[in-house]
């Protein structure tokens, strides 16, 4: 198979990995290189790496069986630490109109209600990793993700959106986390979406008693 790979545009350092823009045998792509930890031994920073390289791109096809939509994973090269994905066209919903957010934001509850139902946590869940295409949401970033049914695990995931929420749509949090909620309940069902926001309230406490000790 012939491979053909243009110059690489940086979109994003992270603290895991790095994102290129690129192409991939002539279609455009996003390249994703996870980073050296110099604090860690190489040979198990190189495991560590190569292990998440390999279960992120296995996530990312997996959720499509839930129904869920996913970059395509076009390549994945285990010794560079490197993942090809398809180059999603749309907008971040973290950039659409405060309107849109907040309607958004109950299909995002679908999308994250799903992945609970079918023990998958995201481990990242921003406005920047939904990308409106074509009026399809689209969930990128399974870098942090795991396979777990805790409830304590899928409240961590709430609890992050709403911190996201509240510091970078401040102006609408209250109606974007209602909107949230009732997309994720129509897929968890109340009982269990209720018991999952009891634990995020204990995760919230637990925060606030660290930070005053």
């Amino acid at each position: 198979m012939e491979i053909l790979v243009i110059l690489l545009k940086l979109v994003k350092k992270g603290a895991e990995a790095d994102i290129y823009l690129t192409s991939w045998n002539g279609r455009k792509s996003i390249l994703k290189i996870r980073k050296r930890k110099e604090y860690r031994n190489q040979i198990l920073d190189n495991r560590i790496r190569t292990l998440r390289t390999v279960r992120e791109a296995k996530m990312i096809s997996e959720v499509k069986s839930f129904g869920i939509s996913t970059p395509l994973v076009y390549f994945i090269d285990q010794k560079k630490f490197e993942i090809y994905l398809q180059f999603i066209e749309g907008r971040l919903v973290r950039d659409l109109s405060n309107k849109m957010i907040i309607k958004t934001c109950e299909k995002i509850g679908k999308i994250v209600g799903t992945l609970h139902k079918n023990g998958v946590m995201h481990g990242d869940l921003t406005t920047s990793n939904f990308i409106l295409s074509r009026n399809k949401l689209v969930i990128l970033d399974f870098g942090l993700a795991q396979r777990t049914e805790r409830i304590e695990d899928h409240a961590i995931d709430l609890r992050l959106f709403k911190e996201v929420l509240n510091s970078a749509h401040v102006e609408i949090v209250t109606k974007a986390w209602l909107s949230f909620l009732r997309g994720y309940g129509k897929i968890m069902g109340n009982q269990k979406k209720e018991q999952i926001l009891s634990q995020v309230l204990v995760i919230e406490k637990r925060g606030r008693y660290a930070s005053v000790v």
